[in-house]
C-alpha cells in the first residue's frame, strides 16, 4: 500500500526507524551490516509498522555530516533489499542524489530534515511523484542547538511550513506531510509545547511527530536512551490524541499496542 493510500486510513501511522549508521543517538551501529538490517526492517513489518524510514546520516545534535559517496553506500543495498517489503520506504536525507538514487530502488517518499531548502531536492520530488516531509529545524544537527530563540514558536514553525509548502506546490509535489522536528533546534520546554499544540498544524497537512528516546525525554525523566520507552509511549499517545497521523518510532511493538488503543478511544462515536 502507497502512502497517499495509508494517509486515508482513520488510524495513526506507525513510521519504523532503521538507522543504518553508525553514530545515531540511539541505535547508532547496530544495523550497519545489511543482514541485520534487513532482519530489523522485517521484523518492525511483523511487529507493527506501515513505513520504515531508512536513514545513512546521524541527525541527532552535533552530529557531523558525512559524504553522499559514503550514504549511498549505506543506504542503497538496503533499499534494493527492501524494496518488495509489505510497506512505503521512506528516505531519510536532505541530499538530492541519495534521494534520486533510493527512489530509483524501491523508495517512494522523502524525508528532507532541512524542509525542501534545496531546490534540487523539491525539482526531483516533483518530478518523479514522490511524496515529501517537510521537517522544520534551526540551523543543521551541527549548530542547531546553538539557537532556540523564538518569539512564537508554534507561529514561527506554521509560517515556515505555509513557505515551504508553497515551494513544493510550486514543483508539483502532490503529498506533504510535515513535521515540526520535535529536538531540533528546541528546548524541552519548547518541544513540549510543539506537542501540546499539535492540532495546530493539522489544517496544514498531515503531521508526522518523532519523539522516539529524544533527549527531552531524558533530561524529564533523568534516564538515558535505551530507557526512555514509557517516557516515548506516553508523548506519542498525547502526540496521537492531538492531531499526528504518523509516529517516528524505534519501539514498534509497544508503540503500536499504545496508539491501537488511543484510537479506539479517539474514535469512538
Amino acid at each position: 500500500m502507497n502512502i497517499q493510500n495509508l494517509l486515508k486510513e482513520d488510524k495513526t501511522l506507525i513510521m519504523g526507524v532503521l538507522n543504518v549508521t553508525p553514530d545515531s543517538f540511539s541505535d547508532g551501529g547496530l544495523y550497519i551490516k545489511k543482514e541485520l538490517a534487513i532482519k530489523r526492517a522485517k521484523q518492525m513489518i511483523e511487529e507493527g509498522a506501515d513505513i520504515i524510514d531508512v536513514g545513512g546520516e546521524s541527525s541527532r545534535p552535533g552530529a557531523d555530516p558525512v559524504s553522499e559517496k559514503e550514504e549511498l553506500k549505506r543506504v542503497i543495498p538496503i533499499i534494493k533489499a527492501l524494496k518488495d517489503i509489505n510497506a512505503p520506504i521512506s528516505i531519510d536525507t536532505y541530499k538530492p542524489e541519495v534521494a534520486k538514487q533510493a527512489i530509483a530502488n524501491g523508495a517512494s517518499i522523502i524525508n528532507d530534515i532541512t524542509g525542501l531548502e534545496n531546490d534540487k531536492m523539491a525539482k526531483l520530488a516533483g518530478d518523479t511523484n514522490t511524496p515529501v516531509i517537510i521537517m522544520h529545524m534551526k540551523g543543521t544537527p551541527k549548530t542547531m542547538q546553538d539557537d532556540t530563540n523564538y518569539q512564537d514558536i508554534i507561529n514561527e514553525i506554521k509560517e515556515f511550513f505555509k513557505e515551504r509548502i508553497e515551494k513544493a506546490k510550486h514543483y508539483n509535489i502532490n503529498t506533504i506531510i510535515l513535521d515540526p522536528g520535535i529536538g531540533f533546534g528546541k528546548t524541552v520546554e519548547q518541544n513540549l509545547t510543539i506537542i501540546k499544540h499539535l492540532n495546530e498544524f493539522t489544517e496544514l497537512g498531515p503531521i508526522l511527530l518523532g519523539t522516539s528516546r529524544k533527549s527531552f525525554i531524558g533530561k524529564i525523566s533523568n534516564l538515558p536512551e535505551n530507557k526512555r520507552l514509557e517516557g516515548t509511549i506516553a508523548s506519542c499517545v498525547i502526540g496521537a490524541n492531538n492531531g499526528a497521523k504518523i509516529l517516528r518510532v524505534h519501539d514498534i511493538k509497544e508503540i503500536k499496542q499504545a496508539i491501537q488503543i488511543t484510537d479506539e478511544i479517539k474514535w469512538i462515536k
